[in-house]
């Protein structure tokens, strides 16, 4: 295996993308610094919690990686990693000032002839056009002169048991050189291989392009989910029996939240826009997926009225709040719509979710925060997050003994068997 041209990498943002790669690189024995603007979360580090959850306490504890808030330790680096968020406005535009401010950190400290990747989610462009004149101008090199670019779209997806090994990763580069040394070093740390884009803005086309595909294959069946519920047909049922087809391809409804899924479309919108055209697919799509929690909060509505519930008396449960099962993260939930409409009728809801902290959830939903599973006195459960340690430890008849009469059950993911619930007393829904 080729060996890369330098032996120290520096993180700049260790979040969720960028915590994993420091600690793979320390385990290559690579030179690492993993550099953050958040004070509180490198003292963390630096003292062995991991604040992601994603390698674990240990893996931090014991790693040689050097946590710094001090930019002027990225001097020291031949490679620079970007590892920042980059999230929509309010009018739905990419926010790029995280990069931004990132590259003109970078800058300000740059080794002359280093490599600078950005990971981060951006519009085909961004890298070469947004990110390099802002480095240029905060160090005074030049790109490919003073400093080399590349571009390598993370591909993490937490709460899954792929590690960032095992998934093949993109890379690219401002020259055949650049894009082999960095071939070379993410070789290290990638066992399922690597794909050698030919350009940096393919590359960035690639990464909107996974999500793009995924946000539009829900919208289809969250659509189909809205036609059933106005058939009376079983959506779950229809998708069963179309995917005893080979080539069909198959999802299920629900609530898209999260920070790839829903945001990544908008960028590649965005780039298209700029371009001189404007999509319409994608666009749809993404109206239909932010349509859903008012739809979950209507089933929920409808549930509670044709059980004979008041609905401004009603309390309801809702387990799990995380905008995917098996991950603590609480932002850009759309659980959090589904509740706000719900309260618009008056219904209380409690919300437990063993991943996320209490004072998270108060924060986020302004609800109060269940520390156990506890139904005692509720008209209904909602299941927005299927949380395996929340269907480990759940009974429906346990529950049901606590519930008030004629209790109603929101499966929004649809994971529990229709009868069992109905046989256990409950009004069950899902999309």
């Amino acid at each position: 295996m080729p060996e890369p041209l330098g032996d120290t990498v520096c993180l700049v943002g260790l979040g969720y993308v960028g915590l994993p790669l420091a600690s793979a690189f320390d385990e290559e024995g690579l030179d690492v610094i993993g550099y953050d603007v958040d004070d509180e979360k490198i003292a963390g580090l630096s003292a062995g919690r991991d604040p992601t959850g994603e390698i674990g306490d240990d893996a931090v504890a014991n790693s040689t990686i050097e946590f710094t808030t001090d930019p002027a330790d990225i001097e020291r680096a031949d490679y620079v990693i970007i590892t920042v968020p980059t999230p929509v406005d309010s009018m739905k535009n990419p926010d790029l000032g995280f990069i931004e401010a990132a590259g003109r950190t970078v800058g300000e400290h740059l080794a002359s002839d280093a490599t600078v990747v950005l990971e981060s989610t951006v519009y085909p462009g961004v890298t070469r056009d947004v990110l390099g004149p802002t480095i240029e101008e905060a160090s005074g090199l030049t790109q490919r002169e003073g400093f080399n670019m590349g571009y390598s779209p993370e591909r993490l997806s937490p709460g899954t048991d792929k590690s960032l090994r095992e998934v093949k990763k993109i890379v690219s580069g401002d020259s055949e050189e650049t894009l082999a040394d960095l071939a070379a070093l993410y070789g290290r740390i990638i066992d399922a291989g690597l794909y050698e884009a030919p350009t940096i803005e393919t590359a960035e086309a690639a990464k909107v392009l996974e999500n793009v595909q995924r946000d539009v294959n829900i919208a289809v069946v969250n659509e189909l989910a809205l036609i059933c519920d106005h058939m009376g047909l079983d959506t779950r049922e229809v998708i069963d029996a179309a995917a005893s087809k080979w080539n069909f391809h198959e999802y299920t409804p629900g609530l898209v939240g999260g920070h790839c899924i829903p945001v990544d479309p908008l960028f590649l919108v965005h780039g298209s826009e700029r371009a001189g055209y404007s999509p319409k697919l994608i666009l749809q799509a993404r109206e239909v997926n932010e349509y859903m929690p008012k739809h979950t909060a209507e089933l929920t509505l409808k549930a509670l009225n044709e059980s004979g519930k008041v609905l401004q008396d009603s309390r309801l449960v809702v387990l799990g709040l995380a905008y995917k099962p098996n991950v603590g993260d609480l932002r850009t939930s759309e659980i959090g719509g589904v509740i706000t409409t719900l309260a618009e009728y008056g219904i209380e809801c409690d919300g437990y979710d063993p991943l996320a902290p209490d004072d998270r959830i108060r924060d986020s939903f302004g609800i109060d925060p269940l520390p156990e599973l506890d139904f005692e006195g509720a008209d209904g459960i909602v299941l927005a997050t299927p949380h395996d340690a929340i269907l480990e430890n759940f009974d429906l008849s346990a529950a049901k003994e606590q519930l008030a009469e004629n209790p109603v059950f929101i499966d929004v993911k649809g994971v529990l068997d229709d009868e069992e619930v109905t046989e256990a007393g409950y009004a069950y829904r899902k999309l």
